[in-house]
């Protein structure tokens, strides 16, 4: 148990260290971000394995068997006022973009970010925008791959200042967001909590 106590500590701190590094940083609040996660039900999405043996694979399969390995995506051509009424329609925050005409291509990505900044702020019309106009180009585009660690993606998500990244294996598998990685290590250290007050208690000999 003094393990688990150990693995507790180190990334107890380390997620803290990252909240606290980067709160109220860009357009959404950590702060706000971290206790909408606790306050959710507790029900476990991960088995317990330790924040150093999750990957990102993990996280993919947790969100579902019809989230699993699903790909929300729009082409360069698209017209940003069709993409977000895909996104609205899907409940998500962000598409994959694949290059019209090579739909196995990545070209970029588009969120809810593109849209506010680069068409509702200056007045833009979406019905008379592509997506290739607004979205993060390929050259840009951070990404990771399945068996990328959960802690590193988080490292790379709140580093860049970006709240989803596509999952790149040879071709896109999937897209994780901010939400669903802090979910998972919130999780992780909520069940390393449960074991060692079983063992606080008694319960393990």
């Amino acid at each position: 148990m003094q393990g688990i106590a150990k693995a507790l500590s180190f990334h107890g701190k380390q997620l803290r260290v990252t909240v606290l590094r980067h709160m109220n940083k860009g357009i959404f609040s950590w702060a706000t971000l971290i206790s909408r996660i606790q306050s959710e039900s507790p029900a476990v999405i991960i088995p317990h394995t330790g924040l150093e043996n999750i990957t990102v694979r993990e996280i993919l399969k947790a969100k579902g068997e019809a989230e699993a390995g699903a790909v929300y995506w729009c082409s360069t051509s698209h017209l940003v006022h069709e993409a977000v009424k895909h996104m609205t329609a899907r409940n998500v925050g962000a598409l994959v973009v694949l290059k019209s005409g090579d739909e196995k291509k990545l070209a970029g990505i588009v969120t809810e970010r593109d849209f506010a900044r680069k068409i509702l702020l200056p007045g833009r019309p979406s019905e008379g925008t592509r997506v290739e106009d607004i979205m993060t180009q390929d050259g840009k585009l951070i990404t990771v791959t399945s068996n990328t660690n959960i802690l590193r993606a988080m490292e790379l998500m709140t580093d860049e200042h970006i709240r989803h990244v596509p999952v790149f294996d040879e071709k896109v598998v999937g897209m994780i967001s901010i939400g669903d990685v802090v979910r998972a290590i919130v999780d992780q250290q909520h069940q390393e909590v449960k074991q060692l007050k079983k063992y606080i208690t008694g319960d393990y000999y």
